[in-house]
């Protein structure tokens, strides 16, 4: 058996995330389908980080197994051909060894939110962008990021049904900037918990929008409970950036 490390994009729109789904299409599905169609392998995808419905990836990480000899190159070329037309591209491969995993060798993952603040609807970005019309001020919301930044308890920011075994997560980094009309929000962290980016996300909006404080935003840290979150901002503006490795 030969492990090949796999970097995928992904438009995340038509899924339903990215792990396999029992009731509707998702990432991994698609790719384990073109692996069988091109080696007649059955395999399994694992892959760094989990993607909920809608949320999108520059550089997923992953990895499968295979009996049949590829080189790298032929085996992401007969993978992108078979993807044809789902939203889903191979940008890299490579062969590993046996004992790396994408999803336990990795340690660290950075995702970043986009966040369009202008009057005008979306076009060419509606399924790829947050939507906030009203005026953002980007430097209040990074000043309140900066509360969340180290090792917390972040029940407040984890959705009801994260299964993960504690709520307590060290945030190394979270960034807030503006450029022109966008707001880029950028977060790394070994792992997060589900919802978590896309909680702190809605309640940093809310400062933007001078309806929180910063110190209300410590405060719902604090409370350690989901009822004190302020928003959940949508799927649509959430990209899986990079997963990291020794």
């Amino acid at each position: 058996m030969t492990r090949f490390a796999l970097t995928v994009e992904f438009d995340g729109g038509p899924f339903y995330g990215l792990q396999r789904q029992a009731h509707g299409p998702s990432v991994q599905q698609s790719i384990e389908d073109a692996a069988f169609a091109i080696s007649g392998e059955r395999v399994t995808l694992h892959s760094a980080g989990r993607t909920d419905s809608g949320v999108h990836a520059l550089a997923m990480r992953s990895h499968l197994d295979l009996a049949k000899r590829f080189e790298p190159f032929r085996l992401m070329e007969a993978l992108n051909a078979r993807l044809r037309p789902d939203p889903i591209a191979v940008i890299h491969c490579e062969v590993v060894p046996e004992d790396w995993h994408a999803r336990f060798s990795c340690i660290g993952r950075r995702y970043r939110y986009r966040i369009r603040n202008r009057r005008a609807p979306l076009t060419l970005d509606r399924g790829r962008a947050w939507h906030v019309a009203r005026p953002l001020d980007a430097q209040a919301m990074h000043a309140a990021a900066q509360h969340l930044v180290g090792r917390h308890d972040f029940t407040t920011f984890r959705s009801a049904h994260c299964q993960a075994e504690s709520p307590v997560k060290t945030l190394d980094r979270l960034d807030v900037r503006r450029e022109d009309d966008w707001v880029l929000v950028e977060a790394d962290a070994r792992s997060f918990l589900h919802h978590q980016v896309r909680s702190m996300v809605g309640t940093l909006a809310l400062v933007g929008l001078g309806q929180w404080s910063g110190e209300m935003l410590r405060e719902a840290l604090e409370a350690r409970d989901r009822q004190a979150l302020g928003l959940n901002a949508p799927p649509e503006g959430l990209y899986f950036v990079e997963a990291i490795y020794r």
